[in-house]
Order: C-alpha cells, then structure tokens, then sequence
C-alpha cells in the first residue's frame, strides 16, 4: 500500500491483536517501504501507543485480552473528544456478522468480517485514510 499520497510521507498503522495469524496477514498486505504496522497484543496497551507513537490508523481485533476492540475504541474516541488526541480512522476486525451489533457501539469508522484478506483490507484502509468510512455486512439505503 502506497500510503505516503494521502498524508505524504510513512503511514503509522497500530493493529491491536493477540491473533498470529491476523498480524502475519496484515502485515503482508500493509507494510513496506510507505507503511509501518505496529503491533500490540492487548486491548490496555492500545491508549498508551496511541499517544506515543501517533499511528495515521488504528485496527482493532474485537477480542482482544481482557479490554476488547470496542473498549479500546471507544478510550480512543474519549481522548480525542477531550482534545487530548488528533482524531484518526479506526476500524474493528469482527469475528462474525453477528458481532455487527457490538461494533455499532464502538464509535468505530468502519469494519471487516473475518476472515480478512489482503484485497478488502488494502481497499478498507485506503478508504478510511481518506475519511470515508467502511461497514461490511450493513445495508446501504
């Protein structure tokens, strides 16, 4: 993913998952030279990169340890609410369709239905960096 043309220079994306094999994927399709994929593998260490490091996107896997995609979203919508924080495109990695509900909750700009691929993540991730939102599974009127 050529992310440098939408904020012009290495695009920061924080993935919160305790999944191998959900890091292994998003790492494949995002990182390269334009693009950094940090990882974190519980939901109570996604605030504290957030505010270090400042990721251009952040992508949730919904259960995550004990503080979940939703909590950690919702944390991440509180502080920039409070101008604690530059707002950013934040996206749930859903286990199933049902978990719709849920999402709808999180404040979230968009999410995917596991399992992801390469194609819909590099599509939903260019989307969000440029502040369209993507909601997989919703009806659109």
């Amino acid at each position: 993913m050529s992310a440098g043309e939408y904020i012009g220079g290495v695009t920061i994306v924080l993935l919160a998952t305790d999944s191998d094999n959900i890091a292994a994927e998003v790492d494949a399709t995002l990182a390269n030279d334009d693009c950094q994929v940090l990882r974190v593998r519980a939901g109570e260490d996604v605030l504290p990169v957030v505010q270090d490091r400042n990721p251009d996107i952040v992508l949730l896997d919904l259960q995550i340890g004990n503080m979940g995609g939703v909590a950690a979203c919702l944390a991440i919508r509180q502080e920039e609410g409070a101008a604690r924080l530059d707002p950013r495109p934040v996206a749930l990695l859903l286990d199933r369709d049902a978990d719709k509900f849920l999402a709808q909750q999180s404040r979230a700009d968009g999410w995917l239905i596991k399992p992801i691929d390469s194609l819909r993540l590099r599509r939903a991730t260019k989307l969000l960096l440029s502040g369209e939102s993507v909601f997989e599974g919703l009806a659109t009127s």
